[in-house]
Formats: structure tokens, sequence, C-alpha cells
């Protein structure tokens, strides 16, 4: 008995060189094909589905250690042994694959893919399935017209739809932006020529469908729904078009001054059934263009791979000046939070159509290429976002931390680090008592002396904790003891020796406070009056706030 694929796609015939034919989004690179690129792919699994399970002839998507690593071994082993015709594994940028990998794929015959760094095994798997769906209907034997649907993609597929409808044909996704559309006759009602022209439905439009019910029923509806002729509107036939219980969009069939063929329901279930793959594709290939986007953005702000080959494909010139704003929600916001960080996205986006945002958790970073204004768009910008969060309903905190211009886009690492930094320095004022009214934003240019200071932190860190002496005693007996001398000692210091300024800001007698600093004196030995120590301890206090 031939045993089954397992999985839910249909057996065609589909071959290797189907799916990266299908694949122009790039998530998938081919390393070895011993038999050729025409072998027969019939399913797609995930390795670790039950060891024991057939892989007869399908591509197996191996979840573990990356094609650069030795360890990868095994699953391309384990693959062959289960009688796959083809394993995934994961990429590692800038690394090569293994010898003894590629080695282990050659002496077993296997075809040996790998996946994007920037894809996901999720996408991946969509993606093999799509592509097996793809191929496996041009193969089946469909109707002229279906076929060559499949074949000139969705705009000829609207254009067979049309003709088989009598109708006007709109292929939309989820969000109701166009895909694809048939001829326009003359005779076309103003909303169909408002929405090809647009893009998109119109939003009074979408709101209108929604009121009506004929959205709910679309979403939930696997079958045409009809819409009657109501004043200017014509005739209306619309289905869902869905990959599983999933909805992908959705096709719009209008009278346009004409009857609709009785046909036209039937016609319009088997259009939706071939254009499945091409939405799963749209999305596939949408997912990944932002996948992409975000993986160089990410690599050129974490100054990972190669700088000038990020630039390039962010449509930046790697000599284009540029800064980086960083974007992080207050200590103690409110859920809403994470709406007021998508809006100061989008606000971000529309400064100017240069600029990349890249949205992390409870973040938001943003490159902000500049021009001649250099300096002042960054605070401009900054004054921006600072000025919407507070005035969004609510009055959501967050911070706004800018670094500094950098001279070239191969510095934007830098400009990153440094906005961290200015975050930093707005956290530790707040922790220190933030002034009322005082704003949580600030470019590196205005608080340049807080900057330097946190370096030196940084850089005095490994030896603070490897020291000892007095001054060590004091503060980690105190530490541990609750941390009242410390504090008090941070006081005095931070008011340049003040003893009354310090004791109001610790709320006590001033008396109290020079309690406290002389037990430091009596029992731990430190001399606060040696300026050698003065220093030390102010480090000290400070590296102690920090942790």
């Amino acid at each position: 008995m031939t045993s089954q694929p397992p999985h839910d796609v249909p057996v065609r015939g589909s071959t290797l060189r189907d799916i990266l034919a299908f694949d122009d989004s790039g998530t998938l690179r081919l390393l070895l094909a011993p038999a050729g690129q025409d072998v027969a792919v019939r399913g797609v699994v995930f390795g670790d589905e039950e060891g024991t399970r057939s892989a007869e002839a399908c591509a197996v998507l191996a979840v573990g250690p990356p094609v650069s690593s030795a360890e990868a071994v095994a699953a391309v082993r384990g693959a062959a042994g289960r009688g796959a015709g083809a394993v995934v594994l994961r990429e590692t940028e800038g690394m090569p694959p293994a010898p003894e990998v590629l080695a282990a794929a050659e002496e077993s015959g296997l075809t040996l893919l790998t996946r994007a760094a920037w894809a996901d095994w999720t996408d991946t798997a969509a993606l093999l399935r799509s592509a097996l769906s793809y191929a496996g209907t041009e193969r089946a034997g469909e109707p002229p017209e279906e076929s060559s649907g499949m074949a000139g993609g969705l705009s000829a597929l609207a254009s067979a739809i049309a003709e088989y409808t009598g109708g006007a044909i709109t292929i939309e996704d989820t969000r109701f932006r166009v895909l694809a559309h048939s001829a326009t006759r003359p005779e076309a009602d103003g909303v169909r020529r408002s929405t090809i022209l647009g893009g998109r439905v119109p939003e009074w439009r979408v709101a209108e469908l929604r009121r009506s019910g004929i959205l709910h029923a679309l979403w939930t509806s696997r079958d045409v729904i009809h819409r009657p002729a109501q004043g200017d509107s014509p005739e209306r036939l619309v289905i869902a078009v869905r990959s599983g219980p999933e909805v992908l969009g959705s096709i719009w069939v209008a009278a346009d001054g004409r009857s609709l063929s009785p046909q036209a329901p039937d016609a319009l279930r088997r259009a939706a059934e071939v254009a499945a793959p091409h939405l799963v594709g749209y999305r596939l290939r949408e997912s990944a263009a932002v996948r992409r986007r975000d993986h160089a953005l990410r690599g050129l702000l974490h100054g990972r791979g190669d700088q000038r080959t990020h630039a390039w494909s962010l449509g930046l010139s790697p000599d284009a000046p540029c800064a980086v704003l960083a974007v992080e929600r207050a200590d103690g916001a409110p859920p809403s939070a994470d709406r007021t960080l998508d809006v100061l996205a989008l606000q971000a986006a529309s400064y100017r159509s240069t600029v990349l945002v890249l949205s992390e958790r409870d973040r938001l970073l943003i490159l902000l290429p500049v021009g001649d204004a250099q300096a002042r768009d960054v605070a401009r910008l900054t004054r921006e976002l600072d000025a919407l969060a507070v005035s969004l309903p609510g009055g959501v905190p967050v911070r706004v931390g800018a670094g500094s211009v950098a001279p070239s886009a191969l510095g934007a690492a830098a400009s990153y680090e440094e906005a961290l930094l200015v975050l930093r320095v707005l956290r530790e004022r707040e922790s220190r008592g933030r002034a009322e009214g005082e704003p949580r934003r600030a470019t590196a240019a205005e608080v340049g002396p807080s900057l330097d200071v946190l370096r030196v932190l940084d850089a005095a860190r490994p030896l603070w904790e490897a020291g000892s002496g007095p001054v060590h005693d004091l503060v980690r007996a105190d530490l541990a003891a609750g941390g009242e001398l410390v504090r008090s000692l941070a006081a005095y210091l931070d008011t340049s020796g003040d003893v009354a300024r310090a004791a109001r800001r610790l709320v006590l007698h001033p008396n109290t406070l020079r309690y406290r600093l002389r037990r430091a004196r009596e029992r731990f030995g430190v001399d606060i009056d040696d300026p050698d120590t003065r220093l030390l301890l102010t480090l000290a206090v400070r590296l102690t706030a920090e942790c």
C-alpha cells in the first residue's frame, strides 16, 4: 500500500523546480540537488513529527541545528531514513554550510535547502504547501480559463472570471486592498471606479458593508453571497477566498451595466479555489518583504552582517547621514501604551518617506535619514513624538531618546547605542525625582555630559565589582541591610555636600543625616572629606543605583 502524505496538500506530482519557481520571496535557497530539480515533492512535514512516520518524497523542515553546524548531520540522515526527498535547514547569516552536512546530503541523495535567516518555520511551511497546491492545480487538468488564470497571475484570473460570469471583477485582500481587477466598462458604477482608482475599497463603503451585515456573512460563509441591485449600485456577487479555515481575501463580481451569467455563482466558487494559492503567495511575499526589511534594519542598527548590503536593501545610500531615535514605554505605563507605540510608529513613518521604523517589544527604533538640517530634523521629530504621546487619550507616557547624527548609514549602530544611552539618562533622572512638566525626551546633544558619565560608569563597573576596601565594605554591608546609608550618601554627594538640602531631599532632620555620615566614618573608616574617597563613593552609589 502506498503511504499517504502526512498533510492535506493534494498529491499532484509537484517538483522541486515548481517550488523554487513559486518562491519569489527568496525564503528558500538550494544548496544541493543530487537527483536534479525535477525530483518529486509530495508534501511537507516537520522533522520532529513522529520520527518513525514515513516522509516519502516529502520536504522535511528540520527545526534544530542550523546548516552551519555539524550537528545538523543527524537531521539530514534522519530525513533520508524516512524516505524524504528534501530537507530544509535554517541558515545562519554570514556562516557557510558545514562540510559534514553537505557530505551527508550528497551521500544520501537528498536535496538540501536552507531557510533564510529572516524567515520563520511557519512561513516556510506555508510557502511550501502553497507552492505544492499551486503546481498541483496547474497539472490537474482544469479548464483552459482556470489554467490560464494560474499561469498569468491574479490579473489573468480576474479577466477569466469576468468572461465566465459576465461581470466586472475585483480581487481584494482582507484589508480591502485591490490585488487585481478586470477591465472596467464605461457603465461601471461610482463605487467600482473609486475602488479601482484608489487601490482599495473606500472607508465609507466598508462601513456600509459592515452595518448591512454583508461583511459578517462574507467572513463566516463558504458560499457565494448575493447582493441585489440598490439604486445606482448594481447587482453584486461575492465569495471569500480561503485556505482551510483562514480567510485570505475575497472576489467581487458587479453586474457593470449588464446581466450576470446564470453560471456566475459556480464560476465564482471555482475561482475562489484557484485564487487561494495566489493569495497565500501574496501574503507570504508581503510578510517576507516586511521580514527582510526588519532583518536588514536590525542588522544595520546592531552592527551585524554586511552594513553596506543592509543599507542598499533598505533603499539607503551607505553614505547618507542618519540618526536613530528610540521610544519606549515609561515605567507603569498601562496596556494602552502598546496602541500608543503603534500610533507613534505611524507618525514617524509619515514624517518622511525614507524613515524606517522597527517595532520591538515595548520599544520603537526609528532610523531617520537627514538632510542639511541634520540635528534640527532629529530634534523636531523627537518633539513631535513626545507631544503626540501626551496628547493621545489617557496621556500614555513614553520616553524618546535620539542619538547623534551619524555621517553615514554605516554609523547607524553608533547612533542607536547613543539613543539607548539617552533613554538610560531619562530613566535615571526619573528615578531621582522628575520635576513636574519636565519632558520625557532628549537628544544626545542635550544630555551630553550625562552620556559621558554613563560611559565612564560602564567602563568602571568591572573594576568596581572586582575591587575591595572600605568603600566596598560599606556599600555591600549597607545594601544587605536595606541601603539606608547608601541613599543618604547619594543625596549628600548629589547636593555637593549641602547637608540641609540633602536632608530635605531625604525628608530627614539634618542632624539625622549628620549622624549617618559620622557612622560611615566610624564604622567603615570612610573619610568623606578625602577627594579620592568622595569620587569613589560617587561612582559606587551611581553604579549601585543602576543595579
